[in-house]
């Protein structure tokens, strides 16, 4: 057991970490304690740059270190699709898939009555701003299989279809329940390929 605040403040900070609980994050703390000079410094150090450049991409809600993502500023994405996604961890998810062409767009969690959670808490009201403004195709609603995720998607189902773009949903690849950030390439390719008319 650590006698020094500061350790133990660190174990407690690393602990709030998902997938991380007290025994993990003692463990991990060891570890960078014991490589402090290869590992814990250059650890630090990104952390303080990264808290300082991280920046929301104004248009789809990536996270990067410019006002646009790099896929929003690329002209060969600008596909006429928009695949929505619940957060960051999702985008990152379908991009390692590397089957998606077009561009994304964050809402940052789904609706829940619950959690009080509206359209407006979300980024719906921007989703339909872009959907409008760049003349978007296709809306790709691939968000994950749970109870808020289908109410989401129904929700903006109905919100887009006055505007005259096709919506689909990722097809039955990804599991009830599932989150797209577990699930293997394969499986997200798979599943894009083979969406469906919502």
């Amino acid at each position: 057991m650590a006698d020094d605040t500061g350790v133990e403040a660190l174990i407690d900070l690393m602990a709030r970490l998902p997938g991380l609980g007290p025994r993990s994050a003692r463990r991990a703390v060891l570890v960078l304690l014991k490589k402090r000079a290869q590992l814990m410094a250059p650890l630090a150090q990104a952390m303080a740059e990264v808290a300082l450049s991280a920046k929301d991409c104004q248009i789809c809600g990536n996270i990067g270190t410019a006002e646009v993502c790099a896929i929003c500023a690329d002209p060969r994405r600008a596909t006429g699709e928009i695949c929505v996604v619940e957060d960051v961890a999702d985008l990152w998810a379908m991009e390692r898939g590397q089957a998606f062409k077009g561009r994304y767009h964050v809402l940052g969690g789904t609706l829940s009555a619950l959690d009080a959670v509206g359209p407006e808490e979300l980024r719906i009201p921007r989703l339909i701003a872009r959907v409008a403004d760049e003349a978007a195709r296709e809306v790709i609603l691939a968000l994950n299989a749970t109870v808020d995720g289908q109410t989401t998607a129904h929700y903006i189902a109905d919100v887009l279809e006055p505007l005259g773009v096709q919506i689909t949903s990722l097809a039955q690849g990804v599991p009830i329940g599932g989150e797209l950030d577990y699930l293997d390439d394969g499986t997200i390719g798979a599943a894009l390929k083979a969406r469906r008319k919502f």
